[in-house]
């Protein structure tokens, strides 16, 4: 019988940009939120797809996540099998690099799926099509055993991680927003307009959700001004406090004070 062919890789070659420790907020975000799902998990297992010309943040995620849950194995995949090759040399127990795209060639459902500045450069008719095809692959739901299932993690950040905004999806859709900057570098809040998701970026215009949170967001930020004689992260405390009054926010104060809030997707999601 013929050898059947290869599948061809889902998706398309990115810049392949990437620098060390460039995703450590999402990371801390993830260990934090998804920690205790990875602990219960027989065998879990963390994708970072399209992780770029480097595999920095596939070794990073890989030393942060068994942080938290010693057992996690991460998987790098990347479209560009010259990448894959160059990452070899950085295989080690509990990590992989494979050649492959939204597809998501590992063996099962996986826990995590990371996927930093991969639909940057996509259309944002395209968003709806990947998410799906991703949140396919996740680890399923289970009533019984409470667990949520996996988690995919989608977002774009600055070249030095200072700015981030990650919509987080389970296999049931999308489930929430965050948002997270370094603070020191923060002149106020809607400077992290220019990082959002592809799915949103576009809508960042008066009528959308996303630009009326961010016009909130700023405005609670001045009214918060002379809380910043104790500092910005006094500041932005204040000022997410004061905004959780008409915006679904997640998280509480732990999260707030390493610079993230994060929101209901429903609150946020585009209108068709």
């Amino acid at each position: 019988m013929p050898t059947r062919a290869p599948s061809r890789p889902v998706g398309t070659v990115t810049r392949g940009t990437t620098n060390p420790n460039r995703l450590r907020r999402m990371d801390r975000w993830i260990s934090a939120v998804h920690g205790a799902e990875l602990r219960r998990t027989a065998d879990p297992v963390a994708v970072d797809l399209g992780y770029g010309a480097a595999p920095w943040t596939a070794v990073e995620l890989l030393h942060r996540l068994r942080s938290t849950a010693p057992r996690t194995r991460v998987v790098g995949v990347e479209i560009e099998p010259a990448r894959v090759a160059a990452a070899q040399p950085y295989t080690r127990e509990g990590l992989l690099f494979r050649h492959g795209g939204f597809e998501v060639p590992v063996p099962g459902r996986p826990s995590l799926i990371r996927a930093a500045n991969v639909l940057r450069q996509y259309e944002e008719g395209e968003v709806t099509a990947v998410w799906e095809r991703l949140c396919a692959r996740l680890a399923p739901a289970d009533p019984v055993t409470g667990s949520r299932g996996g988690l995919l993690v989608e977002g774009t950040c600055d070249e030095i991680g200072r700015r981030h905004v990650w919509v987080a999806l389970g296999p049931e859709g999308p489930r929430t927003v965050t948002f997270a900057t370094r603070l020191g570098s923060l002149g106020r809040p809607s400077d992290l307009a220019e990082r959002l998701p592809k799915a949103l970026i576009h809508r960042n215009v008066p009528g959308e959700p996303v630009h009326a949170f961010l016009r909130d967001f700023d405005r609670a930020w001045a009214a918060a001004a002379p809380f910043a004689a104790y500092g910005a992260r006094q500041r932005w405390v204040r000022t997410v406090r004061d905004l959780a009054a008409d915006w679904p926010v997640t998280d509480g104060p732990a999260r707030w004070r390493q610079g993230e809030v994060t929101v209901a997707w429903r609150a946020l999601s585009p209108r068709r």
